[in-house]
C-alpha cells in the first residue's frame, strides 16, 4: 500500500489541541520515512515511542519541550530498535521513567517461547534486547496528567510486549495497526494468533484516529483494521490451498504467494508465512513435517 507522507524531520508538528509529532530520520524499507515520536500534553509532557537512538532525535524532542513543560513520562509500544533505545537517554536528560509493558521478552505465547528456547531467533525489525522500563504497565493501565489520560492496551501480535495507548477518541497503534504497510510478524517475537486477535480488539473498542508507530495519521481507522484482517485471511487461504497441492516449506510458499514482492523483502515475506504456518498448527489445520522448525516442510491436515 502507498501512501503520501513525506515529514520534515526534527520539526513538533501539531496533529490536534495538546498533540504533537516528530518524526526520526530512520527512514528505511521496514520503517517508511521514520519513527513517529509523539508529545502528548500541554504543561506536564508524555512522551510516546521515544525511537532510535540518534542524537539528532533525543535534541529534537528535549527542543520541542517549552519554558513551562517537562517531559514527565516516557511511554514505549514495544521494543524493536527503531521504537525504544532512545528511552534510557530521554529519561536520563529529564529525569522522567520509562514506562512499557515490560522487557524484550515479555508477552511471548508459551509455542514461541519454545520455539526460541530451541533457537529460533529474531530476524524482523531488531530486538532492543538490552531494554527494560522503569515502571510496567498492566493492560488497562491508565497513567494521567494535568491534561492528558492515556490507557494501556496490551496488544501482542508484531511483538510478545506491544501495547497500544487510549486516549479519548484516539488510539496509538504502534506498528500494529499502519496506514502505509501492513505490521510484520516475525517469530518468535511475532505471533499471528495474537496479532489478529489484537486487531479484533480495536475493531471492537472503535476509535476516530490511529496514530502509528509509522506513516500518516489514520483516519479511517476501523477501515483500516478490517482491512488488515481480511489481508491475513486471505493469506491463510493462500497457503492452504497451495498445501493442498504439495508439501512446502516457507520458501516454497513465499515465491508462489509473494510474486509482486522485491526481492529484498522475500526474507520478511518468509517470516510472516511462518507466522501464518505456526498459527495454522496452533489451529490443527497444518502440520510440519517433522519438528516445527523454520526450514520445516508443511501439510494439510
Amino acid at each position: 500500500m502507498t501512501e503520501q507522507f513525506d515529514p520534515a524531520y526534527g520539526i513538533a508538528e501539531e496533529l490536534s489541541p495538546g498533540l504533537r509529532r516528530i518524526v526520526a530520520p530512520n527512514p528505511s524499507p521496514m520503517t517508511f520515512n521514520g519513527t513517529n515520536t509523539y508529545l502528548l500534553g500541554t504543561r506536564d509532557l508524555a512522551v510516546i515511542d521515544p525511537g532510535p537512538e540518534r542524537a539528532a532525535h533525543l535534541q529534537a524532542i528535549l527542543d520541542a519541550v517549552g519554558q513551562d513543560q517537562r517531559i514527565t513520562h516516557i511511554f514505549v509500544t514495544h521494543s524493536h530498535v527503531d521504537h525504544s533505545p532512545l528511552a534510557r537517554p530521554l529519561s536520563e536528560a529529564t529525569g522522567a521513567p520509562v514506562l512499557a509493558f515490560g522487557p524484550s521478552g515479555a508477552g511471548r505465547s508459551e509455542i514461541m517461547t519454545k520455539l526460541a528456547a530451541s533457537g529460533l531467533s529474531d530476524a524482523g525489525e531488531g530486538i532492543d534486547t538490552a531494554f527494560s522500563p522503569d515502571l510496567t504497565l498492566d493492560d488497562g493501565a491508565v497513567t494521567t496528567g494535568p491534561d492528558w489520560s492515556l490507557t494501556a492496551l496490551w496488544t501482542p501480535g508484531h511483538l510478545g510486549n506491544h501495547l497500544s495507548f487510549a486516549w479519548d477518541d484516539i488510539v496509538f497503534t504502534g506498528d500494529l495497526v499502519m496506514g502505509w504497510a501492513s505490521s510484520l510478524v516475525s517469530p518468535p517475537d511475532g505471533d499471528l494468533t495474537d496479532f489478529m486477535a489484537s486487531c479484533r480488539r480495536l475493531r471492537a473498542r472503535g476509535a476516530g484516529v490511529f496514530h502509528a508507530g509509522h506513516g500518516a495519521p489514520i483516519t479511517a481507522p476501523m477501515d483500516r483494521v478490517t482491512w488488515l484482517i481480511d489481508h491475513r485471511l486471505s493469506r491463510e487461504a493462500a497457503i492452504l490451498e497451495a498445501l493442498t497441492k504439495t508439501q512446502a516449506s516457507t520458501t516454497d510458499l513465499a515465491h508462489v504467494i509473494y510474486t509482486d514482492t522485491p526481492a529484498s523483502l522475500i526474507p520478511a515475506a518468509k517470516r510472516n508465512i511462518l507466522a501464518h504456518l505456526i498459527d495454522l498448527y496452533n489451529k490443527k489445520m497444518v502440520f510440519p513435517v517433522g519438528d516445527l522448525t523454520e526450514t520445516a516442510a508443511f501439510e494439510r491436515a
